[in-house]
């Protein structure tokens, strides 16, 4: 799908670059998730700060100029040697990890209402906040929900989540009154369901492609919306490309996939004990896969506003699809854990 959704209007061998590109990092994804599957979750547990500290590192090195590179207005990557990294993916590792360390080393404190509360939002706010300047509010609320599962997981008083949403609730507030062009995308958002003419370019455009494909789709690479009409065909809207050339079926099937992962990934869980760290930073991974692949699907069928959340495993794009292989490996980490604590 990668291949047949970076196919343009005139093929070059530059078409060919993203399907070279993108087999290289599913080769490094592989080898990463072999690696981490390794890894026991007692180590897991004593390296999640380190690793937590170094991915803050990054956030702060994207916002340094001269250390990051600034695309349409942003600075979210950093690139070296025509390699680029985006620090905010690895974060979807590195905080439930971080979060589920502390869940299991301050079971007592987590039902007092301050003590249980600070430790816990500190590094949700770090992050969301750093991530949230670049400007990414998309991937800052993504971090700030993933977090929230993770101490769901973990059992955290209802309370704490009350106060935890307001938080939330301010620090994604602020950004939007810092962004109009984020209010624009709502009301945009909103246009494509009160009067579809004034709905922004890309929505009309993943709809219609959507459409195209009816039942059964036109057939792999037979797409044409594809080619320059829809944009981010090959990483954001590449499930509207799945839709044109697999159809209803063919989308269908792929959601009937990500449910099998989810009930498969938590009866794999089942052995672990409830509240231990595999059991909460598991849960937390194999959730978050999910969700950013049910929310990528919102955006493309127009369930919610716009936003930059790629598919995990189908868009193109190396560190999203790198820190996927990550997650899967480090949940077949966890799932082997019996009683780690």
């Amino acid at each position: 799908m990668v291949h047949s959704a970076s196919v343009t209007s005139w093929p070059t061998e530059a078409d060919q670059i993203y399907l070279s590109r993108h087999a290289v990092f599913v080769l490094l994804g592989g080898i990463a998730a072999l690696g981490c599957s390794c890894i026991p979750a007692s180590r897991l547990r004593q390296l999640a700060p380190w690793m937590f500290a170094g991915t803050v590192l990054l956030l702060v090195a994207v916002l340094v100029p001269g250390f990051s590179v600034r695309v349409n207005g942003a600075r979210r990557w950093l690139r070296a040697g025509g390699i680029s990294l985006q620090p905010s993916e690895f974060a979807k590792i590195t905080l439930p990890l971080l979060l589920a360390s502390l869940a299991t080393t301050r079971t007592q404190m987590m039902r007092h209402w301050l003590w249980g509360t600070l430790p816990f939002l500190l590094p949700i706010g770090l992050v969301g906040g750093l991530v949230l300047v670049e400007p990414d509010l998309g991937t800052a609320a993504f971090l700030m929900a993933s977090g929230s599962l993770c101490l769901f997981f973990a059992g955290w008083p209802l309370r704490n989540f009350i106060f935890g949403c307001v938080f939330g609730g301010l620090v994604l507030g602020f950004g939007v009154g810092l962004r109009p062009y984020q209010l624009e995308r709502i009301r945009g958002f909103i246009g494509a369901w009160t009067d579809f003419d004034s709905a922004p370019y890309q929505l009309k455009q993943s709809l219609m492609t959507l459409g195209a494909g009816g039942v059964d789709g036109v057939g792999i690479g037979n797409g044409w919306q594809k080619l320059s009409f829809l944009p981010e065909a090959n990483t954001d809207f590449v499930i509207a490309v799945v839709g044109e050339e697999l159809g209803l079926v063919g989308t269908l099937g792929l959601v009937a996939v990500w449910l099998g992962v989810l009930l498969t990934g938590f009866r794999l869980l089942e052995r672990c004990e409830p509240h231990s760290f595999s059991a909460i930073a598991g849960k937390t991974l194999i959730a978050q896969l999910v969700l950013q692949a049910a929310i990528n699907v919102a955006v493309v069928t127009a369930m919610v506003p716009p936003k930059g959340i790629a598919h995990p495993l189908v868009s193109y794009g190396g560190s999203n699809l790198l820190v996927s292989f990550i997650s899967v490996g480090l949940i077949l980490s966890l799932t082997k854990s019996s009683a780690d604590g």
